[in-house]
């Protein structure tokens, strides 16, 4: 993640009252490559033992927090700064959702910072007022209510999604198979339907075999998928030809 820190936000945390919501903030940081977490005026103050078991081992892979004694002095280094707020302030400030908000900071090219009150109150009006924008979420109105980590992870997920690629691992998928790989599997399928009884009454077999066909090509069928649906239908003949015998014998 190392790649996105040389641009990657601050996160700044203003008079959080408790260890165990930093922690939790600092492992949501580093699950999307952000490292720089500030806290202002923390009230059981820093270090807090709280914090370390909630952060799942981020503080040693990465997190590094820095306390300040003053919103300014904490802010002195950036050059955007977006608060986060659920709450109209009646000011001329543009404001934008978490998407919005790292397009923005994004595009500075320079150190940017995400400002975050406390859990009781949030972010004071003065707070605010130092910031270039007010970020907020589409949550429920009735019911605006996220935890300090859960509103910072909304940002960082929304920052991950822009600046990193999705893991290699994940796209790792067979070839899709080929039209005759397709065709050769609705024969064969058919086939084994037809011997079964499956079209019943006969007139409807082309309009039942096309609905088939048609509900096989929306699944997007990778060549091994393919095979393996063969060798279930080959399965299925040959414990169904057993079963005849065995009532025969």
């Amino acid at each position: 993640m190392s790649e996105h820190s040389s641009n990657a936000p601050a996160i700044l945390l203003v008079r959080p009252q408790l260890g165990q919501n930093i922690g939790a903030t600092a492992r949501a940081m580093l699950n999307y490559g952000l490292t720089d977490l500030r806290i202002i005026k923390p009230r059981d103050g820093w270090p807090n033992p709280d914090a370390a078991p909630m952060a799942a081992g981020a503080f040693e892979a990465g997190v590094t927090v820095r306390a300040f004694d003053s919103l300014k002095d904490a802010v002195e280094d950036l050059s955007f700064l977006a608060a986060a707020t659920a709450r109209p302030r009646g000011m001329e400030k543009d404001v934008e959702d978490a998407e919005g908000t790292v397009r923005i900071a994004r595009s500075f090219g320079s150190k940017a910072g995400i400002l975050f009150g406390s859990e009781s109150s949030g972010l004071l009006n003065d707070e605010v007022t130092v910031a270039d924008i007010i970020m907020t979420y589409p949550v429920n109105p009735n019911f605006a209510s996220l935890n300090l980590a859960q509103a910072v992870i909304v940002f960082a997920a929304a920052w991950g999604a822009q600046t990193k690629e999705i893991p290699d691992e994940f796209d790792e998928r067979e070839p899709p198979a080929s039209r005759a790989d397709l065709i050769g599997m609705f024969e064969h399928f058919e086939d084994e339907l037809q011997r079964a009884g499956f079209f019943y009454p006969p007139e409807k077999t082309e309009l039942m075999t096309r609905n088939l066909r048609n509900a096989f090509t929306r699944a997007g069928w990778s060549a091994q998928e393919v095979r393996t649906f063969r060798g279930a239908i080959k399965a299925l003949a040959l414990g169904r030809g057993k079963a005849r015998i065995e009532r025969e014998d």
